[in-house]
């Protein structure tokens, strides 16, 4: 099972007694996601990848920025452009060449959320917004995963375990997110560049816990954690269990970053003003869906789009459809992420809606 490098590699936790040879074999089987290579995700990434986690998956569409290296230790100046979720996997491979990384330069979103999280056992999610938490969290429920829970706010820091063998969620703590900007990010308010290391290392603690059957989960926890002062208090709560979560939404509409009036137009609307406008179709869904019926257009399948972003520079007034309705706004958002200036709309219910129309 293990190499002899491997056993020279691991030799302080074979000699562990509540690790030993069986908890580092449950480690190599293991898979996790880490969600976000940030300032919660360098730290998180560092120890797992250490203690020989077998697969790591790392989804971050962002690139290393010289703001970043005051809590991003993972980094260097080197790195400065580099996308964050290959610059880590290619980094911690020379900590640890014996354990696989999956990487994904992309957002996560609420179509890719349901194909990646089935393939691991485990999901961390280090992200930076209520967005990416609900969907985190909604998506973990959906595919019954254990999800280690970690946020930071100026120098605090919470960690806790949500759906760990059915119980509570995120949304048993937070059920409703917070009013939008009513909690600024670290780029408007700044943050203590040592507090990610602390509370990124309390979510890989609890991943190797519940990995290794060891210890006392933080499930039904809330672990808050003071820098200035060391303190640390535990909230326990109960879990809701009239909180049911049976499918993915738009959560930028849930969180109140975009209404979805901003970003959609209608069948009937495109339908009127189709000859008298210039628009750009583009069709996001998959080749088969595309051959069976569409309404023309550039075709670019959703998994595809982050990559070809840039051939989208030069193009304005887009409309995005799909079957539903869905993926398209997912879509939108993507784009509208890259190129800010320019006027993107999602069609209203998708094709079905357009052919109910017709």
């Amino acid at each position: 099972m293990f190499s002899e490098e491997e056993k020279q590699q691991y030799s302080r936790h074979f000699i562990l007694d509540t690790i030993g040879i069986d908890g580092q074999t449950k480690l190599k089987k293991s898979k996790v996601l880490v969600i976000g290579a940030g300032g919660l995700g360098c730290p998180i990434l560092q120890y797992i990848s250490a203690a020989g986690v077998g697969t790591i998956g790392i989804i971050d569409n962002d690139t290393v920025d010289q703001s970043n290296l005051q809590r991003q230790v993972l980094f260097s100046i080197d790195d400065i452009g580099k996308p964050k979720a290959s610059c880590a996997a290619e980094k911690l491979q020379k900590l640890n060449p014996y354990i696989k990384f999956n990487i994904y330069v992309e957002s996560l979103n609420s179509i890719n959320a349901l194909d990646i999280f089935p393939l691991y056992d485990i999901i961390i999610d280090g992200s930076d917004n209520f967005q990416t938490r609900y969907l985190t969290n909604d998506a973990a429920i959906l595919t019954n995963k254990p999800l280690v829970f970690g946020a930071i706010f100026k120098f605090e820091g919470q960690v806790s375990v949500f759906n760990y063998q059915n119980g509570p969620s995120y949304r048993c703590l937070f059920p409703t997110p917070p009013a939008l900007d009513s909690i600024p990010n670290c780029s408007d308010i700044g943050v203590l560049g040592v507090l990610p290391g602390i509370i990124g290392c309390l979510q890989a603690n609890e991943t190797i816990k519940i990995i290794c059957g060891i210890g006392d989960i933080l499930s039904g926890k809330l672990l808050s954690f003071n820098a200035l002062n060391l303190q640390q208090n535990v909230l326990n709560f109960p879990k809701n269990e009239h909180i049911k979560i049976d499918k993915l939404i738009d959560y930028d509409i849930f969180c109140g970053v975009k209404k979805t009036e901003d970003i959609e137009i209608s069948c009937e609307e495109l339908k009127n003003s189709i000859q008298k406008e210039n628009y750009t179709l583009i069709d996001v869904r998959k080749s088969m869906e595309r051959e069976n019926f569409n309404i023309g257009g550039i075709h670019i399948p959703l998994h595809k789009l982050q990559q070809e972003l840039n051939s989208l520079k030069e193009t304005d007034n887009i409309i995005i459809y799909c079957q539903v309705g869905q993926r398209s706004l997912v879509a939108a958002k993507m784009i509208q992420e890259k190129f800010p200036d320019k006027k993107v709309k999602s069609l209203s219910g998708g094709l079905n809606a357009w052919i109910k129309l017709q």
